[in-house]
């Protein structure tokens, strides 16, 4: 595969972390045949923790708790609400000590290690926080999907540096909070979901890991944005894909302080698909959308609400030998002084993913200026095996005084960053 030598890759690897987990239920049940009514397998587990000495309970939720407590925060209400949760129980709750609660929370509790099998697909946004660097160097916050067992996605976040010296990311806490649902606005498939990530004291400690039915097998591909509406307020918000196992689509996430976040699905016909990118502000007082929902071309929609998106106008089509099979973004558009720079994904022979690039006008988005012939990043050689070979991928990049930080996915296994200055990307360009 031939493309640009234009980008300055760094030596800096993200990886996948198996001792990363969240709590989740563990639900257990009876094949049909074996079912017993009225008295279920939930119930016979709990007849069968009350027969344990208080002394031999004791000891037992001990050695759980502690093992817990050593990468959640937490622990206790975790263990509390599971026990709140458990169906098919003939119990009085009521009548039930704080230890054995505890304890029959445990049982029906699992650690599940949501990045053992992938950490890729990153997005970028400069953060709130710029104190206390050195000169020239800036501190970013990172989305990264993560997959685990059973081929479930998660969002992971990470913190990091960009400098003279590369780019270095911050040792992730060892604790992890569990995301829990704090309240459902509405019914059905249309409804926001809010989600609470509690205590969490720094962005790595936050996980979203799949509650809602929509998501059952994934959240996938994060793309963030600091979206900045006509009035100046600024929002964080994010297009991500959710999976229940049969069918995707797309949903929108709000992230409040990233300790609390609303996820409500988008619709109209341009929304059943992946990879949409949300522009970073409305162009003549709408909202404005990349999309790739016929599964080839990207296309531009706009719309005077923010959860509705139908019909578009398609903008950018396969042209060179690296995207014949199909196209679609890398993340939102960066808005620099020539226009909305978009990163690009294309799709070749023996399904090989590359990134590029191209520049759609400022004013009238629908107008592509330019595009890069060549891919800028591609699968190379001594990077081309993982969970899905000869893949690169991005959900979003950075500009910092005229140069592009750009973390991608590798073979859907680990990530990587490569920078370039604007003008050598822009050049690259016809």
């Amino acid at each position: 595969m031939s493309g640009t030598d234009i980008m300055t890759h760094f030596e800096t690897v993200l990886r996948p972390d198996p001792s990363r987990t969240v709590i989740r239920p563990f639900d257990l049940a009876d094949p049909s045949a074996f079912a017993i009514e009225g008295h279920s397998r939930a119930q016979r587990i709990v007849d069968r923790i009350l027969t344990l000495e208080e002394d031999d309970l004791r000891i037992e939720l001990k050695r759980v708790v502690s093992s817990l407590k050593e990468r959640h925060l937490d622990v206790e209400q975790a263990l509390l609400r599971r026990f709140e949760e458990v169906g098919g129980l003939t119990i009085d709750r009521s009548t039930f000590s704080k230890d054995k609660a505890l304890l029959v929370g445990a049982y029906f509790s699992a650690e599940y290690s949501f990045e053992s099998a992938a950490l890729f697909n990153p997005s970028i946004l400069l953060h709130a926080d710029q104190s206390e660097l050195p000169e020239n160097t800036i501190r970013f916050g990172m989305s990264l999907r993560g997959i685990g067992e059973g081929h479930v996605s998660s969002v992971t976040f990470r913190v990091g540096t960009w400098g003279p010296d590369g780019v270095t990311i911050d040792a992730p806490s060892a604790m992890v909070v569990s995301p829990r649902i704090e309240s459902v606005d509405g019914e059905g498939d249309g409804a926001l979901t809010r989600i609470h990530c509690p205590g969490a004291r720094n962005l790595s400690e936050v996980v979203l890991f799949p509650v809602t039915p929509s998501q059952r097998q994934g959240i996938e591909d994060l793309r963030l944005v600091r979206f900045v509406d006509d009035d100046g307020t600024a929002s964080f918000l994010g297009t991500y894909t959710a999976f229940n196992g049969s069918t995707a689509r797309s949903e929108l996430l709000r992230a409040k302080d990233f300790r609390t976040f609303e996820m409500q699905p988008l619709k109209g016909s341009a929304a059943g698909g992946k990879g949409m990118a949300l522009f970073p502000r409305r162009i003549d007082g709408r909202y404005v959308m990349l999309s790739r929902h016929d599964n080839e071309n990207i296309w531009l929609l706009t719309s005077d609400d923010l959860t509705v998106w139908d019909k578009g106008v398609r903008i950018i089509g396969p042209e060179y030998f690296w995207e014949f099979v199909q196209m679609g973004n890398c993340g939102s558009p960066i808005e620099i002084d020539e226009g909305w720079l978009v990163l690009t994904h294309g799709v070749g022979s023996v399904r090989n993913y590359c990134i590029g690039a191209c520049l759609l006008d400022k004013d009238d988005p629908t107008r592509l200026i330019s595009r890069m012939t060549l891919p800028l990043v591609h699968p190379s050689p001594k990077e081309r095996d993982g969970y899905v070979p000869n893949v690169v991928y991005s959900c979003g990049a950075l500009v910092h005084n005229r140069r592009l930080l750009l973390p991608y996915g590798v073979a859907d296994s680990f990530t990587k960053f490569a920078s370039v200055h604007l003008d050598d990307l822009l050049a690259a360009m016809k």
